[in-house]
């Protein structure tokens, strides 16, 4: 619910429970009046979506800027607001349901002209962005342009992610405190250690209970996420780009828009990320065939790309129902190692004397589409490019800045350096008929500054990134691309507009894959997250796991394998097999379902789950992820059913190892009927689990 006046940008009444249609906005202004103290700057009783000190805001302003150190302070004349609906003339290509309300105000004596859109989808989600027009003869410098969401004094606590690689999305919660809670990404990207969403709930607010709002933003570059508490009792949820000095300077008639803050709600997480997760469903380009289950051979071979040994494995691959084979890093020149040839996107005639074409027709002789990994916007100083374009690598006065993995940063904001680079990646996808790209990004933006001049480029290669993936996929219909950034350091839904895919993380430990994926799934369905079963040992951690907890934990997202499978035991390529099939059979589900989480007591045990849309089936993972205090572990819950029908609990093959012991409880060997109330009431007796162990449950409506 929004307050509109025709000298102010909107101010949110109330974002949350549907209030009816029949509310009285008029007596909502009235009985939300707040006290006169001495003046609007002590009794801020509206705030804007976009503060301003010209208000009386004493917090930081939702827009900054200057001509020259004027026209800082930004006052409107008038306001005008307008209502769209999806898929009429003023908003063609709008989702279906959705609804936008946009603002323009006028600064007359600051020449400025300032939009704000506010849009309410059918999915509950809510998305806010801002834009300023310099109406003036000078340039109008922008330094920040942050939107802000209100939320209402009972979310007293805040959670939102931290991390670094291949320990990506660790949860963190603190009081919502008096000041700022601020999280800023300066690498280019929103990072390993992303807030990823910035929640505020009612104190405790679990995956089931509590109300809790929460904030994302929509951007792949330079950002900042932010909790505000006023003193005048104002808690915003608030999001923008940052920018670099100078980075964006509007001549007459130009405009800078900020990224969208995407907002949601629920009563408890699982309602806010359902939201989230519908939104993103009902999307045009979301990728709806069944998603591939694919191998890539990182982790298999690293750089020993030799063909008889990468046909072996396709042919490994083919044979236990693999569809989609992922050649990674090192087929092109000079790239034996990491220390060269990032730029150089030519197949290396040394190691492929016949191009990639004997692979990739062996790969589509075995019924599997081919993928192939590139690092677009990464350089090796040794590497051709380098050595002939040095002026197309980001960087200022003093030099290319430091390295990091060997790697330095093509500027794609350079005209010359992104059509080499849109050029290349092309003309591979046409020549092998490339279905798939994993784009990896690991070094982050420091010092990128486009030469020879040295100003900043971040905003400018973020938009050129977005940009060449669109051209891509324009080019090349139906090819699909995963964002990868090392691992999980570009996770947003600015990248998920051209991109099909994201890798969680370069740690495919399935321990550490429970926190991720789960963690990762407040914003993202299972099927855009990239999930791979690894060999026994992983690579990053070390941690050696059975096959039967890998693979139930990768069978929740987009299924992959990222193992030598020449070298596997025929015993556990026939169970990994068994797992393909099985995923294949409920990805279905996996992929379109409501994702749901129990609030457990028993702090060593996790379940979540997907429950089908209409309610009639369900598939359950109950994982130990620690010793329990107590033996047996107690009654788990399964949420999310519908509490009028009666349901077959049943454990489910090839999750079901544990069900098989002496000590098994009598539900997971023979199944148990009960209502859907009583299974998320009360729940069934979890079985007698190991440290990382897991059971599968399948529930089924009768």
């Amino acid at each position: 619910m929004l307050r509109l006046d025709d000298r102010a940008l909107p101010c949110v009444l109330h974002w949350g429970p549907d209030l009816g249609e029949d509310v009285d906005v008029d007596a909502m202004v009235v009985a939300l009046a707040l006290p006169v103290i001495d003046s609007v700057i002590s009794s801020q009783e509206a705030v804007a979506v976009l503060p301003q000190h010209s208000s009386g805001w004493l917090g930081r302003p939702g827009l900054l800027g200057s001509r020259a150190g004027r026209a800082w302070s930004v006052a409107f004349d008038a306001v005008d607001h307008s209502l769209d609906e999806a898929g009429t003339a003023a908003w063609p290509d709008g989702a279906p349901g959705a609804v936008r309300v946009r603002s323009v105000g006028t600064d007359t004596p600051g020449e400025l002209e300032v939009v704000t859109e506010i849009e309410l989808h059918a999915s509950g989600l809510l998305r806010l962005r801002g834009a300023v027009r310099n109406l003036g003869a000078l340039d109008y410098q922008v330094a920040h342009l942050e939107p802000a969401l209100p939320v209402p004094s009972a979310a007293t606590e805040l959670l939102d992610m931290t991390g670094r690689h291949t320990h990506e999305r660790t949860p963190q919660r603190r009081p919502f405190d008096q000041g700022a809670w601020v999280r800023e990404a300066w690498g280019g990207r929103p990072g390993h250690d992303a807030a990823t969403v910035l929640c505020a709930g009612a104190p405790s607010f679990a995956w089931r209970t509590g109300r809790v709002w929460g904030v994302h933003l929509a951007w792949s570059g330079n950002q900042v996420l932010t909790a505000e508490h006023s003193v005048t009792g104002w808690r915003l949820l608030r999001g923008g780009e940052l920018l670099l000095p100078g980075e964006i300077r509007l001549a007459t008639g130009e405009e800078y828009a900020s990224p969208w803050l995407v907002g949601s709600w629920g009563e408890g997480l699982d309602a806010l990320s359902g939201r989230f997760h519908r939104y993103l469903r009902a999307r045009p380009q979301h990728p709806r065939r069944p998603r591939p289950v694919l191998l890539n051979t990182w982790e298999a071979v690293y750089f020993d790309h030799r063909l008889d040994r990468l046909v072996a494995l396709a042919e490994r691959a083919a044979a236990i129902g693999i569809e989609r084979y992922v050649l990674d890093d090192g087929w092109f020149r000079h790239r034996r190692d990491d220390h060269a040839g990032l730029g150089d996107w030519y197949v290396d005639e040394g190691v492929w004397p016949d191009g990639l074409g004997p692979l990739v027709d062996r790969v589509h002789a075995l019924g599997m589409e081919f993928g192939l990994w590139f690092e677009p916007e990464m350089v090796n100083l040794d590497s051709d490019l380098a050595r002939e374009h040095p002026e197309w690598l980001f960087g200022t006065d003093h030099g290319p800045g430091v390295a990091s993995r060997y790697q330095h940063v093509l500027d794609l904001g350079h005209p010359q350096a992104y059509a080499y680079v849109l050029d290349r990646v092309s003309s591979l996808v046409e020549q092998y008929a490339i279905a798939y790209l994993k784009w990896d990004h690991n070094r982050a933006l420091v010092d990128a500054g486009h030469q020879p001049t040295g100003t900043p480029g971040v905003h400018e290669h973020t938009l050129a990134v977005h940009r060449l993936m669109a051209e891509l996929k324009t080019r090349h219909p139906g090819l699909e691309i995963e964002s990868c950034a090392g691992g999980g350091g570009r996770v947003d839904l600015g990248i998920l507009e051209h991109t099909d895919r994201v890798w969680v993380s370069d740690c495919i430990d399935a321990h550490e894959r429970h926190r991720m994926v789960r963690w990762t799934g407040l914003t993202l369905p299972p099927e855009v997250m990239g999930t791979h079963v690894g060999s026994g040992a992983d690579h990053s951690t070390g941690r050696s796991h059975s096959l039967a907890f890998r693979a139930g934990t990768a069978i929740w997202g987009h299924l992959g394998v990222e193992w030598d499978l020449t070298a596997a035991p025929e015993e556990d390529l026939a169970a990994l097999a068994t797992w393909i099939a099985f995923h294949r059979e409920v990805r279905h589900l996996l992929h379109t379902g409501d994702v749901v989480h129990a609030d457990l007591t028993n702090p060593a045990l996790q379940l979540e789950g997907v429950v089908a849309p209409d309610g009639g089936e369900a598939l359950y993972r109950l994982s130990a992820l620690d010793l329990t205090l107590t033996w047996p572990a107690g009654r788990v819950t399964l949420p999310g059913l519908d509490p009028d029908r009666t349901y077959r609990v049943t454990a489910q093959a090839p999750g079901d190892e544990v069900a098989h012991g002496p000590w098994a409880p009598a539900w997971t060997r023979d199944g148990v009927t009960l209502s859907g109330r009583v299974l998320a009431e009360v729940g069934v007796q979890s079985p007698l689990l190991g440290v990382d162990q897991l059971l599968l449950v399948r529930v089924r409506a009768v």
